[in-house]
């Protein structure tokens, strides 16, 4: 299952603040807010999707998240590669870059954690 954008930007607010209420969540927003309806809505369909859930205090529901950034992200990064690169990460690889103008100590730095990769195999 999947999130939505607007799903995902309060998941990346949720992830980095591990634990977090409504209000905590309001307030890593940017102007303009969304409204708090907005936001309980969104916190709704994310725990009814799997993603987040929450404890109790009182009246109050504190956020957690039940899905690791880094493992949400690889499945998405995954899929990417299965459905618009043939299930090539060679072919994935050499679109990204190719394609989004990194500069040559980004690449070298690639190359590095790619040859690091290699030893460990």
């Amino acid at each position: 299952m999947k999130l939505s954008k607007t799903e995902e930007d309060l998941m990346n607010y949720l992830w980095k603040l591990e634990k977090a209420f409504m209000k905590d969540l309001l307030d890593a927003y940017p102007e303009p807010k969304p409204a708090t309806t907005t936001i309980a809505t969104l916190l709704k369909r994310m725990t009814d999707k799997g993603f987040i859930d929450y404890t109790l205090y009182g009246k109050s529901r504190e956020y957690y998240p039940l899905v690791k950034k880094k493992d949400y992200f690889s499945k998405h990064v995954n899929g990417l590669i299965k459905n618009f690169f043939n299930d090539s990460a060679s072919q994935f690889a050499s679109f990204f870059t190719k394609e989004t103008n990194l500069t040559k100590d980004e690449l070298e730095d690639l190359k590095k954690i790619i040859d690091n990769e290699i030893k460990k195999k």
